[in-house]
């Protein structure tokens, strides 16, 4: 699943501007950070649209980690699932 494109689709926002975002976050800016000092990176989005990105960044983030270590999905020594 490209996290990203869902994340573009569910906001209705530009692609570009998710990539940002999630660039931003990935980094360790703070939500409050991004939205008063990287409008320019992020084309503006607001405290509420960046919020709700990061929730639904990190809820799909973990679907996606708990499908891929399911025991009939995965060998044992497969990389992060435990």
């Amino acid at each position: 699943m490209n996290i990203n494109l869902k994340l573009t689709e569910e906001l209705n926002v530009a692609k570009w501007q998710v990539d940002a975002a999630v660039s931003l976050i990935d980094e360790g800016n703070t939500i409050p950070f991004i939205s008063r000092y990287r409008k320019e990176a992020t084309g503006s989005l607001n405290d509420e649209q960046l919020r709700k990105l990061n929730e639904r960044l990190t809820y799909l983030r973990n679907l996606e980690e708990s499908h891929r270590c399911e025991p009939e999905r995965h060998l044992p020594d497969q990389p992060g699932c435990r």
